[in-house]
């Protein structure tokens, strides 16, 4: 039987990866950079929305089986890894 949590981090993922291609698709129908840009913009905000869910539910998934310290250090990669990505 299929896990609850594991089903769900592979329905977000497939859900981003469905909206990263229907993104393309939408940047090829439009032919112009600055929209182009201006949708590929919108979809930044995704990636590091859809990281923190999956991380989420993993962890939750798992709480059972980790010590808070463990969790601390994840959630304390996820914060590093976000901060790298969203610092200008």
């Amino acid at each position: 039987m299929l896990d609850k949590f594991v089903a769900g981090m592979a329905s977000l993922r497939i859900f981003s990866g469905s909206l990263e291609i229907i993104a393309a698709l939408i940047m090829l129908r439009l032919n112009q950079v600055d929209k182009a840009l201006a949708v590929n913009s919108a979809l930044a905000f995704t990636g590091p929305l859809i990281l923190i869910l999956t991380t989420t539910i993993g962890l939750v998934g798992m709480a059972d089986k980790l010590s808070w310290g463990k969790i601390g250090w994840v959630l304390c990669g996820v914060a590093f890894l976000l901060y790298g990505i969203l610092k200008k």
